[in-house]
């Protein structure tokens, strides 16, 4: 039975950056508010990797949905997997039946962009969500026990490369911190495998890594790379991925166990669907106010929003969401003071990117960090925006764990029976 209230309904789809900023800042008005999501917890996506990589437990980045809307007593939480939208009839239909809303904001991110790569989607690890980086470090971890016993010296090879594909934030921070897991527990853990034979690769189609950075900075980030012994390869277009493997656009091949997408990302497949104005990256394209231009009662933030600023479209971070949920939710409480929502205005505070033990780089407005400071800087912006005090502790023990001892107390495999590396040997 549907509930009948006199409040404003206001439902919000996600409960990412973008979807929780919102509810916070109707947290408290005059609205009746329900946060769906497919999960009863916030991930903060920008530390997935970091659990793939064995550094931090998956209940170290993410937080109880529930325990974050205890303080905002107009705000609901439903778990539930939304199937379509009806925007004609205002209603969200879920698994779990119909949810009606007078003002809807839909914040539900992005997904794995693959460019038409052939067998990308189906051989490739991803990085966008909790069970992807579990996936993603269960098997690594599976590569190195079959490595251990395995007398082939071509299959050895091949189970101790690992493939990383895409140079921006993501990529950059996965393969520094493999480098470091190997050079550091791995090398301890495995006494009879050669950890000079272990192959990180970070391959990116561009000229450079982190493309949005300052020239300085990337040609800094790529010059620690190859000092932590990772095969940077640049100018380098992937064309096809195996079961084994992939190929490459001059046709030549690398075998080897493990490969991992983060080369791009695009926007959520409903909204194509749902008919809405779509960009070529499946971004939907909003008004100046974030309003879908044809339901101005829905709200479009996120990574799903294709909004730009100076020419050009704003990035997949963190801060665009958080920005763009206050601001959508800033604007529904205009209209339901009968006041005209206001233009969205992106506030870009910098960029940044870790690459390993002491070393990263870091941009603030005009100013550029490199190195210790950068990596200080990084560390302290990423624990104040977890979410939970309880989190930020946990992450810094850890970090300071693996700072001191060169040490990672995450590298299990469960559940167990999900060790079960594939038996190719050509692509």
């Amino acid at each position: 039975m549907v509930m009948v209230s006199d409040s404003p309904r206001v439902v919000i789809i996600g409960a990412g950056f973008g979807g929780l900023w919102a509810a916070r800042t109707l947290a408290g008005s005059s609205a009746d508010v329900t946060l769906l999501d497919r999960n009863n917890y916030h991930t903060f996506h920008a530390l997935l990797y970091q659990v793939a990589a064995a550094e931090l437990e998956p209940s170290d980045i993410s937080h109880p949905i529930r325990s974050i809307l205890r303080k905002m007593p107009n705000v609901n939480f439903t778990m539930a997997e939304v199937e379509s939208i009806d925007f004609a009839s205002r209603e969200v239909k879920t698994g779990n039946g119909s949810i009606p809303y007078d003002y809807l904001v839909w914040a539900t991110g992005s997904r794995s962009r693959f460019y038409g790569v052939e067998g990308a989607a189906e051989h490739a690890f991803q990085l966008k969500s909790l069970d992807d980086a579990i996936a993603l470090r269960n098997h690594i971890l599976c590569c190195l026990e079959e490595a251990a016993r395995e007398t082939s010296p071509e299959r050895r090879q091949q189970l101790l490369t690992f493939a990383i594909v895409g140079g921006g934030p993501t990529g950059v921070e996965l393969s520094g911190a493999l480098a470091e897991l190997i050079r550091g527990p791995i090398r301890k853990d495995y006494p009879s495998i050669d950890t000079k034979k272990i192959k990180v690769m970070l391959l990116e189609a561009a000229d450079t890594v982190l493309s949005g950075m300052p020239p300085r900075l990337q040609g800094y980030t790529v010059k620690q790379l190859k000092k932590m012994g990772i095969d940077v390869q640049l100018n380098t277009v992937v064309s096809e991925i195996t079961g084994s493997g992939l190929r490459l656009q001059d046709g030549s091949t690398i075998p080897c166990e493990t490969v991992v997408w983060v080369s791009g990302v695009c926007g959520d497949a409903m909204a194509e669907s749902c008919g809405l104005p779509i960009a070529a990256d499946g971004r939907v394209h909003t008004l100046p106010t974030l309003q879908v231009p044809d339901y101005q009662e829905v709200y479009i933030v996120g990574d799903l929003a294709y909004v730009e600023k100076d020419g050009r479209p704003l990035p997949y971070v963190a801060p665009v969401a958080m920005q763009a949920g206050t601001a959508a939710a800033q604007n529904i409480k205009r209209q339901i003071a009968g006041q005209e929502p206001l233009p969205f205005r992106y506030r870009d505070k910098g960029s940044m990117a870790t690459i390993g033990r002491k070393s990263a780089v870091v941009r603030i407005r005009k100013y550029e960090f490199t190195g210790y400071i950068a990596w200080v800087l990084w560390l302290a912006i990423h624990v104040f925006n977890l979410i939970g005090f309880r989190n930020r502790i946990l992450v810094m023990i850890n970090w300071a764990w693996d700072y001191a001892w060169h040490e990672r107390a995450v590298r299990l495999i469960l559940p167990s029976e999900t060790c079960s590396v594939k038996k190719s040997y050509h692509i």
